[in-house]
């Protein structure tokens, strides 16, 4: 099952990059815990259910973004958990450069996401977002 979840997670950043958002909902478990730390006006906190993670995540990015996108440096199996290290890039509406390194691990479980913490670092981050 490993590469599967690894190859499970990698499809969704891929559909995430390429703005096929009902892709990447489609990997997540109906009860999925989704974990986003903050910082500016970042969304914070947990979100329950791929909805509830497409219109409270997902759609304040190209309300702030001109554009962004994921880079995936390495993914790494860790049993029903993969760990993702990248960075995210891109340029806010109001001219801020992204280039903020990240931590998430995404939980998977019979074929589908239900958890995702995203842990990212640095200053930049908050401020690409306010």
């Amino acid at each position: 099952m490993a590469q599967e979840n690894v190859d499970l997670v990698r499809s969704g950043y891929e559909a995430f990059n390429r703005g096929d958002i009902d892709a990447v909902l489609a990997i997540m478990d109906d009860e999925i815990e989704w974990h986003e730390p903050g910082g500016g006006n970042a969304p914070a906190g947990s979100f329950r259910g791929p909805q509830s993670v497409a219109s409270e995540v997902f759609a304040q990015v190209p309300e702030r973004f001109e554009d962004f996108r994921v880079d995936i440096e390495q993914l790494v199996d860790v049993g029903e958990h993969v760990a993702v290290i990248g960075r995210f890039r891109g340029t806010s509406k109001s001219g801020k450069q992204l280039d903020a390194p990240f931590v998430h691990v995404a939980t998977v479980r019979n074929g589908k996401e239900v958890g995702f913490r995203n842990y990212v670092a640095g200053d930049q981050w908050a401020e690409a977002w306010s």
